[in-house]
This record gives C-alpha cells, structure tokens and sequence, in this order.
C-alpha cells in the first residue's frame, strides 16, 4: 500500500491528519526551522491521541550539523521514554558530507528504532556517497527528499533515478498532487506532505479534508 505521511506540529494536526486518511505523521516543533525535535510532553499527547505510525524529528538546530551532540542524544532518550517509536534523522559535516559518527551515535540511542534519513539528503556534496555510507545502519528505512534543494519540481528526474535503490523513497518538499503519476510509474509509492495539508499556510493547522484529497490520489494513483 502507498504510504501518506503528513507533518504534524501537535496533537491537533495529528488528529486531523489520522482523520483525513494519512498512514503516518512525522511530528517536528518550529518550521521556521524547517523542523525541529518536539518536547517530550507533546509526544506522549499525539502517541496517546492517534493510532498510526509517529515519526519523531531529532534535530535541535537550523541547518544540518548535528550540533551538540550530547544535548541531541539526550532529547532522544527523553524522547523514547514519553513514547517515540519511530525516527526521522540526518546530519551533514561543513563541507556536505554526511556525519556518519553523529549519526551512528543517535541511531545507537534510538536503539533499532525504524527511521528515515530526512532532507539533509538534498543538501549533501554527494547523494550516492551518502547513502552507501549509511546504507546498512540499524533502523534505516527511507530517505525523504525532493531530489533537489529547492523541492520536486527541480528533481523529479533525480528521484525517478534513484527510485529502484535499496531503501524506499518518501517523495516530499513541494510535492503536488501533479507529481504523483510520473512518481508512481517510477515505482515511488511513499509521499510526503506540510504546506499541502494546510490550504490556509502554515499558521494554520492540518486540514482533515486536505489530506482525504491526497489519500484518494495516492490510492487512485497505484497500479
């Protein structure tokens, strides 16, 4: 079955996305931040609120270094311990690399947790490097990415490409509902969606109606 994750920022937007159909939502505080880690206390209410998959952000900075690391992996075991099951994670060096000690370090605190490589993917020097060097990691199971910096539009080509790789695709950053067939016919079934769900923005929330939208055209959508 396709995949629909939808962003959540609390409980509210959880609830909506669950109603509206999605199939996971990943859970972030701060997208002026383009999403950090929420408090453990907003964690437990969305656990205890919906009954679908949660993806936790680990990121405590702007940007994509790994910042303190002992801070990082400290949110995340506060994190586990109000109930997080499932991740989503990636860190870069200065010069594009990915961080492959910080990111091994957190996988090791989330301790065999599934998660996803988030779009750090499409800021790197090298998206093939990278994911060969974190290929065989613990947990990892999806890289989200729009296949370019600026989002689907600019590379649909570079996820058409690279759609037959190992780990599964979450197509997101800009992603409409005119990318679907060209996705799909690649064989991408995982998508994933923030403005899209919020037709009023962002200082809106989740829209239960927007996302029963995208729930048809994914299922329309599969061969």
């Amino acid at each position: 079955m396709a995949l629909l994750e939808v962003i959540a920022l609390d409980t509210r937007d959880a609830v909506a996305a669950w109603e509206g159909g999605a199939d996971r939502v990943e859970l972030v505080a701060d997208m002026a931040a383009d999403g950090l880690s929420p408090s453990p206390a907003t964690v437990a209410e969305v656990r205890a609120a919906v009954d679908i998959p949660v993806r936790v952000m680990l990121r405590l900075t702007d940007g994509f270094a790994a910042g303190d690391l002992g801070a990082l992996v400290r949110r995340t075991v506060e994190l586990r311990s109000a109930g997080a099951e499932e991740f989503v994670l990636g860190f870069l060096t200065a010069d594009g690399a990915v961080d492959l000690p910080a990111v091994t370090r957190v996988v090791e605190a989330i301790d065999g947790a599934p998660w996803t490589f988030h779009r750090a993917i499409d800021h790197c020097a090298d998206r093939a490097a990278l994911r060969a060097a974190v290929a065989e990691l613990p947990g990892l199971d999806g890289f989200l990415t729009a296949g370019a910096t600026s989002g689907v539009d600019h590379g649909i080509a570079t996820l058409v490409a690279e759609a037959s790789g190992l780990q599964r695709i979450l197509a997101g950053g800009g992603l409409r509902l005119d990318h679907l067939p060209p996705l799909m016919q690649a064989g991408i079934d995982a998508f994933h969606i923030g403005s899209a769900a919020r037709p009023q923005g962002w200082m809106s929330p989740v829209s239960a109606e927007a996302v029963r939208t995208w729930r048809a055209a994914v299922d329309d959508q599969r061969p």
